[in-house]
């Protein structure tokens, strides 16, 4: 016993925990993201908090990440092999929602990756390959929802859908108000 935990439960509350905290650096880049670019809340697009916020967030989720993939890989209960790292809905346990943390998985690293090389990019496809950032973020939400018991916590549950509220809300002003230039 390990702080009172049986040491084979230390790696699936790691997963847990690294998860959440993955899922909510992820959420608070988007959001903060969004909210840069959104026409409506020009006044923030010079904000350096904001800025300073969105990339950081942006780089601590891949700690977060890579810590919850190991823990998931080590975790017993999980059952979960290198191959579900890149190939989704292969897995037993939890098709659906391990499946699609696998396809969140990848959409986090090509966007993070061709962030990091942005100087180097056309701007054109840069953006059109940020703009994954909408659907990945559906799609770990959707992950996290199903795959996670943390969501039948009322504190997770009522930050998370806040968060997608937020997420929601901006969006749609967004398509309304349009982008900033950049």
């Amino acid at each position: 016993m390990i702080l009172g935990v049986p040491p084979e439960m230390l790696t699936w509350i790691a997963a847990r925990a690294t998860g959440l905290a993955s899922y909510f650096a992820l959420c608070l880049a988007v959001l903060s993201g969004i909210a840069l670019r959104t026409s409506l809340l020009d006044v923030l697009a010079t904000n350096r908090a904001l800025r300073a916020l969105h990339d950081f967030m942006s780089l601590i989720w891949l700690p977060l990440g890579a810590a919850h993939v190991v823990a998931l890989l080590l975790d017993k209960t999980a059952r979960i092999g290198i191959d579900d790292l890149f190939v989704p809905f292969q897995t037993e346990y939890g098709q659906l929602a391990i499946g699609l943390g696998t396809i969140s998985l990848d959409l986090v690293v090509l966007i993070g990756l061709t962030s990091l090389l942005r100087d180097r990019m056309n701007l054109k496809v840069w953006r059109w390959i940020h703009r994954l950032s909408y659907p990945m973020f559906v799609v770990t939400f959707l992950h996290a929802v199903w795959s996670g018991t943390d969501f039948a916590a009322p504190i997770v549950s009522s930050i998370s859908w806040a968060i997608a509220g937020g997420i929601a809300l901006l969006g749609v002003s967004r398509i309304v108000f349009g982008r900033l230039p950049d």
